[in-house]
């Protein structure tokens, strides 16, 4: 079972940089003035939704997966798949799966027209070029628009992934009832992959703590029932699971109560020791092993 676990692993892996490879080809082809191929796009991530059918906890390693050098190339495949598995929670259509996962790695595509400097740079970005960087949902909509293969649920929430509930998003600053279902859905696989990332400014960071700050620190700017969706695949495929914390040491999940799902109570390895997370505040899971 452990060898069968390690060859899902690395087919997956594989996989993934196979599409990361395949996508910086096509964006490279963007930049160059190249018209979007929404069919080559769909054949770049369909390997990958498939094989998150068939093991659905890989969404738990896409961060061990970034790295700052390459993450323009790896987030929008990320966004794609994690749109595409919150999809699924919410039991949507397959036809509606593989639309958000289409919508979700084109909703960046229009970083195509930032300069390349922008897109390169290692330090903090000045007001002028973040205001540039705030264009790209204007880019990607109309670099897709006229495409035939995303239905206009898709472009919507193409142009809409960065707004936010609470009208402080952009480009138009829209709020609840205007932003599109899928919009809403994107809008989170974007935060949390974009959040659990390594960045030329940070270390990657463990999805539950990720988690936990969406929750806490952008309440009301993204959709509960969406946030809940992503957080039970987490969790559901967690129980039982052994983990590594904040601390280095090593546990194993026992148990999750519905009000605090990041902070279950755990076990660890070496002492049997039982911790209820909830109350320790200090500690969290860094990763599941």
């Amino acid at each position: 079972n452990q060898i069968l676990l390690i060859d899902l692993n690395s087919l997956f892996q594989d996989l993934f940089l196979q599409a990361v490879h395949d996508y910086k080809k096509e964006f490279q082809s963007w930049q160059a003035g190249m018209t979007v191929d929404v069919s080559k796009v769909r054949a770049i991530i369909f390997p990958l939704l498939q094989e998150l059918e068939e093991s659905p906890l890989e969404i738990l390693t896409l961060h061990h997966l970034s790295t700052a050098n390459e993450y323009l190339f790896q987030h929008p495949i990320a966004v794609g798949l994690i749109s595409a598995f919150i999809g699924k929670k919410l039991k949507q259509t397959k036809g509606d799966i593989v639309q958000l996962a289409l919508a979700g790695c084109l909703s960046d595509c229009g970083m195509a027209k930032i300069p390349e400097s922008i897109l390169s740079k290692k330090s903090a970005l000045t007001s002028s070029e973040f205001a540039e960087i705030r264009t790209h949902p204007t880019y990607s909509y109309s670099m897709v628009k006229n495409s035939p293969l995303i239905r206009d649920a898709g472009k919507v929430a193409i142009f809409q992934h960065h707004e936010r509930l609470d009208g402080t998003g952009y480009p138009l600053g829209d709020k609840t009832q205007k932003i599109h279902p899928f919009a809403l859905i994107i809008a989170v696989a974007d935060t949390f992959h974009a959040m659990t990332s390594a960045r030329p400014y940070r270390k990657k960071q463990s999805p539950f703590k990720v988690l936990e700050m969406i929750i806490q620190d952008n309440f009301g700017k993204f959709d509960i029932s969406v946030i809940k969706a992503l957080q039970s695949g987490i969790i559901n495929y967690s129980t039982g699971s052994e983990v590594k914390l904040s601390d280095g040491s090593k546990a194993e999940i026992l148990f999750f109560e519905e009000k605090s799902p990041t902070r279950p109570l755990v076990k660890f390895k070496e002492t049997d020791e039982i911790v209820n997370l909830a109350t320790s505040r200090d500690l969290f899971i860094e990763e599941v092993l």
